[in-house]
């Protein structure tokens, strides 16, 4: 009888330990994960963290880099300049990548991070030759974080997508950005890529030719 009740007690104990492992690690694992976008009570958005381990689809230079500080210079009004000369590494989430490549849409909820980083000087003198070498162009430091949010309800009257930017200065970063007016972000791409999920895909040829990765 004794062995008996044993058995029953250590086949109880094996049964609410298999329990637990089914329940408390699903529970603890959606506890820890965290959310790509944290909106605050006022609408604001928190910077966002985490997210140059995301993918990577891109990095465009834009024009002052090539043109020593010079752009649109065949306009009628001449030479202008852009409002950022910098690169742009542009990061999505896998989940996000992978379901533009199979749909050609993005899903709600995507977000997409734009980290600005300045320009190194193109020329590094060697003092052992007598030409300079090592020509090219360089990321130097971080200069700003720009970031898009995908969803129709809350951005209805932006196409769906809301557009934030925390700084575009040095490291740190502001700590929360409302969202930018129309005539800031949204204006343009509704102007020139609102076919393309207000996303400027031919940038990204991971995106743009669909070949995955």
């Amino acid at each position: 009888m004794q062995k008996y009740l044993l058995l029953v007690i250590v086949g109880l104990g094996l049964t609410a330990s298999a329990v637990y492992l089914l329940v408390a690690k699903p529970v603890a694992a959606a506890q820890t994960e965290q959310s790509s976008v944290v909106f605050n009570a006022d609408g604001t958005v928190q910077v966002p963290t985490g997210f140059r381990k995301w993918v990577f689809v891109g990095a465009p230079l834009t024009p002052e880099g090539l043109n020593d500080g010079k752009y649109n210079c065949d306009q009628p009004g001449g030479c202008t300049r852009s409002n950022f000369p910098e690169y742009h590494h542009v990061y999505i989430e896998q989940k996000n990548v992978d379901a533009y490549l199979r749909t050609g849409d993005f899903p709600e909820g995507t977000v997409i991070v734009k980290e600005l980083t300045r320009v190194l000087n193109p020329t590094f003198p060697d003092s052992s030759r007598k030409e300079p070498s090592g020509r090219g162009y360089f990321n130097g430091a971080y200069n700003g974080i720009d970031m898009s949010i995908k969803d129709s309800k809350r951005f209805a009257k932006t196409n769906g997508w809301g557009f934030f930017t925390f700084g575009h200065h040095p490291l740190p970063y502001d700590k929360t950005s409302a969202e930018r007016p129309v005539s800031e972000c949204a204006g343009c791409h509704i102007a020139n890529v609102a076919n393309t999920d207000m996303t400027w895909i031919q940038f990204y040829p991971l995106l743009r030719d669909k070949k995955g990765y």
